[in-house]
């Protein structure tokens, strides 16, 4: 297995006199594989009967980033008898008579805390630390009490006022933390033309973020890669109505604007065909649920399909549901999904008619909200881009 300059740090880390260790950058650049590579084999050379924590935004993601690769590499499975109890979270793993045990734990919310309370660790490993909540890292790392104990740390870049960079990797030295970045060319096993391939997925604050490795704030246009001229289409491609995956995806709103939009997803390539918009402040007057639950089996027409919708309007939901139509609540996860969105129109995938002046009247002007020390949008002209983004989050991961 061959190891770059920066990976070797990492598995060297362990046996130095630092108390932890952060590695932060870009995405694709081996920061996941050798700390979990090295947390491991640091613990079982250097404990016997003690725990130890994996931790990410949610166990899933710890099942698939972290102990998934690991279950692969050849070399632990030769030396090391590793049972994995994936229902209780845990991994039992021994060698001779030393033997350790390794739980896992997400922490995506900040009811999470509570989940890791009262367990004593050797060790934690707490992947992406940047998308946790600080009271969950904050009790991971009381539960390291077990002497000779460390603390592992990896992330991509977010806002540079995200708490983890003011408190962790600005004050790395004083807290006796090795702090080290990475970008894609620290990683051996991608080739050329797959960090290329990454270089062309993003645009604007992800690109700097993502690709660079830089902790930037978010600011201007949020879909700086959006262009009429480019992603606009007046007539559409053949087989789309016929052969494509239908959705309307809603942005439902009382005094704010209600919009529809009618996507279809043909070939890989997504295409929004029509809106609707009531703006009940132009038009002087609220629409109830019944009256928005008509207008959009209209707008349906006579071919049902999927209908997505903001989970806060629970009451339409449910009034659609009455009416015999299929409806899903949204996920609403507003930075994730925006990043995905700009990818797609990064790469061209994702295509707006012409007819839709809402939608890209919006997109327009559809801006970071420079104000906040959070990455969050302006609420202002945001209804199309809302539904938008309802629509790219119920995408499948293997579409980015």
């Amino acid at each position: 297995m061959e190891f770059s300059r920066q990976q070797k740090k990492v598995l060297r880390f362990p046996y130095s006199d630092y108390d932890g260790i952060i590695c932060d950058g870009a995405v694709r650049s081996g920061k996941t594989s050798v700390m979990s590579l090295s947390f491991f084999l640091w613990a079982m050379s250097c404990f016997q009967g003690c725990s130890f924590a994996f931790c990410g935004k949610s166990v899933g993601a710890v099942d698939r980033n972290i102990i998934t690769p690991l279950l692969s590499v050849q070399y632990l499975q030769e030396q090391f008898h590793i049972t994995y109890q994936r229902a209780n979270g845990c991994l039992i793993v021994s060698r001779g008579k030393r033997e350790n045990r390794f739980y896992l734990f997400g922490g995506k919310d900040e009811s999470s805390a509570s989940l890791i309370q009262g367990i004593t660790l050797a060790g934690v490993f707490l992947d992406e630390v940047a998308l946790m909540p600080r009271s969950f890292v904050q009790q991971a790392l009381a539960r390291c009490s077990v002497t000779g104990a460390k603390l592992w740390f990896n992330c991509n870049p977010e806002n540079p006022m995200h708490w983890f960079r003011q408190e962790w990797i600005l004050k790395a030295q004083e807290k006796n933390m090795l702090h080290l970045h990475f970008t894609m060319e620290d990683n051996p096993a991608l080739d050329e033309k797959t960090r290329q391939k990454y270089h062309r997925l993003y645009s604007g604050i992800f690109y700097e973020r993502f690709i660079l490795g830089k902790w930037v704030m978010s600011e201007g246009l949020i879909y700086d890669c959006f262009s009429p001229s480019r992603q606009g289409y007046a007539i559409a491609p053949v087989g789309m109505a016929e052969q494509g995956s239908r959705t309307i995806s809603v942005d439902y709103g009382t005094v704010n604007p209600t919009v529809f939009l009618d996507i279809y997803d043909f070939d890989s390539q997504f295409y929004v065909a029509r809106e609707y918009r009531w703006d009940s402040r132009k038009e002087g007057r609220q629409k109830t649920d019944q009256e928005y639950v008509e207008d959009l089996c209209t707008f349906m027409g006579e071919t049902p399909c999927t209908v997505l919708v903001d989970p806060s309007a629970a009451s339409f939901i449910e009034a659609l549901r009455r009416n015999g139509v299929y409806v899903l609540p949204a996920q609403n996860e507003v930075l994730n999904g925006i990043r995905k969105t700009a990818s797609l129109f990064q790469q061209d995938r994702l295509h707006i008619h012409e007819s839709c002046t809402g939608l890209m009247d919006e997109l327009g002007v559809y801006l970071w909200d420079n104000q906040s020390n959070t990455d969050r949008p302006v609420k202002e002209n945001d209804h199309g881009p809302d539904a938008l983004r309802y629509f790219v989050n119920s995408l499948a991961e293997w579409n980015f």
